[in-house]
């Protein structure tokens, strides 16, 4: 039996898309979305300065339409079958909203294990963010050794932590703060499910 807790980032690791920059790319805001994104992404602006940024630009356009949006966002299909297997020991640490991606984890079935973000609504509207995930206190909590999956500059702390850090480059690159911190740097989705197999 696996002495391992499984955690993922889920834009770019469990989604093939960049969630917020497909929102805004459907809403007409991507390039100001976009370059936000970047700049997170490659550690040049504090993740929770730039995740703020990102909600303002979408805090006029409906959730329902946003949950729609992220509901048909193409998925790591045999991640996804991993991550339901081992569903038990399997958790999502994201900073994306609670009230856009919930439907997105529901159909995940990680409903009970997701750490993310949330948000305070008015109507079909974000009205504020009142928690802003905490990727660090999040592995914390953790007692068990954990092998951590992610690409962002965000998911660097959560990798370095990690008994083994994988950087997933399956979509965009990884970020050099977590290509300096990983155990191990994969760019192929068949590569990184069959090695967190032999992890089980």
């Amino acid at each position: 039996m696996s002495r391992y807790i499984f955690l993922f980032d889920l834009d770019s690791t469990i989604t093939k898309q960049e969630i917020l920059p497909t929102i805004a790319k459907e809403v007409g805001v991507y390039e100001q979305m976009n370059a936000l994104t970047e700049s997170s992404m490659r550690g040049e602006v504090p993740f929770k300065q730039s995740f703020l940024q990102r909600v303002e630009l979408l805090k006029k356009v409906p959730v329902s339409q946003v949950r729609e949006i992220v509901a048909n966002i193409a998925l790591h299909e045999r991640l996804v079958e991993f991550i339901h297997t081992n569903k038990s020991r399997s958790y999502i640490v994201t900073g994306n909203l609670d009230v856009w991606i919930d439907g997105l984890i529901e159909k995940l079935g990680m409903g009970k294990n997701v750490f993310c973000s949330k948000a305070l609504l008015e109507g079909d509207y974000v009205q504020d963010v009142f928690n802003i995930v905490d990727k660090d206190a999040v592995i914390r909590q953790m007692v068990l050794p954990f092998v951590a999956v992610g690409d962002g500059n965000n998911d660097a702390e959560m990798i370095e932590a990690a008994e083994v850090g994988i950087g997933y480059g399956g979509v965009r690159p990884v970020a050099p703060s977590v290509l300096e911190c990983a155990t191990h740097v994969v760019y192929q989705e068949d590569k990184l499910v069959d090695f967190l197999k032999k992890l089980t």
